[in-house]
């Protein structure tokens, strides 16, 4: 039998092997994509240079590949998106660029409120662009893991913006994915639907507010945004109404609605001009409802999630001073805001575990710690931060 330390010694020297072999095969991919991405309409001085030197970072692949374990409720994903905070910098940003927004809704027809939503969910509002220098992270996961063929698309038209310069090298930046700027876009979408808003010749989603406004405004009006229109709005469901069947795509004229029994959340009818829209119940039947038009399905292309586009179109009508949701959640444990995670954070800090920064994101170490607090509390332990879990470690 092969004793442990010869176990240990044998996977240490495949593992240096393997870090010695996979900048070479690295290597032999990028050679391998020169021609491609000619063919794609990249130069190969472009290439060369924003290619030279280049090493992979194998930990996108590992984004890539893992499968969640942590499967966030629908309160806690808005509780953190939509919270006092956001809300009160986007009304700031609302009238920091009201020319700007102004100006966006006169031609693509986007309300701003929508657009500066979109903003602060996707960037808070520039502070969190991501850290992946976009052609390492791209160039890695079009020669590792799956969806190559996709990720080369991505990787070429990365190198297409740098290479007509639109964006400087050092500054394009982003998710581990792929997507940058002030409003996440992925390269190929910069190309479809950046726009150059103020005229300096460059289309800038980094450093270019105006230019990245506009360039969302215009996402949303080519995914069929309809100027003047909401998005929906929260219902009252008939005392046990059959959800079943209904959805966002299932589309029923407002009419059938009205003869169904629903009312708006307030108790008036339904607006009887709006267009055709589907019932939405993101929590079951006895959580809020909405009808959601034309409008929600704009939101929904940018990023193919239900949850995402309620949380545009929530904190759209927050920025409007609308209020909060009428029909509480089914939970006896509500989500925490940003600033609820950050003071849990703090009171497991002062508890001894060392889970890094208090930054209110609930990342793997802060869910460990939670689960030792919640065994500690007799309570189960999920892993998941809820104002039940707060309440009881803050101080007596």
């Amino acid at each position: 039998m092969m004793r442990p330390t010869r176990l240990l010694l044998g996977a240490l020297l495949l593992a240096a092997a393997s870090a010695q072999a996979q900048p070479a095969e690295f290597a032999a991919c990028l050679s391998g994509l020169r021609a491609p991405a000619r063919a794609a309409g990249v130069q190969d001085a472009s290439f060369e240079r924003f290619t030279q030197g280049l090493q992979p970072d194998m930990s996108v692949v590992d984004k890539l590949n893992v499968q969640p374990e942590f499967s966030t409720p629908i309160w806690d994903y808005l509780a953190g998106l939509v919270d006092d905070e956001r809300i009160a910098e986007g009304r700031a940003q609302l009238q920091r660029h009201a020319d700007t927004l102004a100006r966006v809704q006169q031609r693509f027809g986007v309300d701003p409120a929508t657009v500066v939503a979109v903003w602060g969910v996707e960037s808070n509002f520039g502070q969190s662009f991501g850290k992946y220098p976009l052609v390492q992270a791209l160039g890695t996961l079009a020669c590792n893991g799956r969806r190559q063929a996709y990720f080369r698309t991505e990787f070429f038209s990365a190198l297409r913006i740098l290479q007509a310069g639109h964006v400087a090298p050092e500054r394009l930046v982003g998710s581990w994915a792929g997507a940058f700027g002030h409003t996440q876009f992925m390269p190929s979408t910069f190309e479809r639907l950046a726009v150059d808003f103020d005229g300096d010749g460059r289309r800038d989603l980094m450093d270019n507010t105006a230019d990245a406004l506009a360039s969302t405004a215009n996402f949303l009006a080519r995914a069929g945004w309809q100027d003047g229109q909401p998005w929906g709005f929260e219902v009252k469901l008939p005392a046990g109404f059959p959800t079943s069947g209904e959805g966002r795509r299932t589309k029923r004229a407002m009419g059938e609605w009205t003869r169904r029994g629903l009312l708006r959340v307030d108790g008036s009818p339904l607006p009887a001009e709006a267009g055709p829209a589907g019932l939405m119940t993101p929590a079951g039947a006895t959580g809020p409802a909405f009808l959601v038009l034309r409008n929600f399905d704009a939101i929904y292309s940018y990023n193919a999630a239900e949850s995402y586009g309620l949380a545009i179109a929530h904190l759209a009508d927050r920025l409007r001073g609308g209020g909060p949701f009428v029909t509480p959640w089914p939970t006896d444990d509500p989500g925490l805001s940003r600033a609820q995670r950050r003071e849990l954070q703090g009171l497991l800090l002062l508890r001894g575990h060392d889970i890094g920064e208090a930054d209110g994101m609930l990342g793997e170490k802060s869910r460990a710690a939670i689960r030792v607090e919640q065994a500690r509390l007799g309570q189960p332990a999920t892993g998941r931060g809820g104002l039940l879990l707060l309440k009881a470690l803050q101080p007596r």
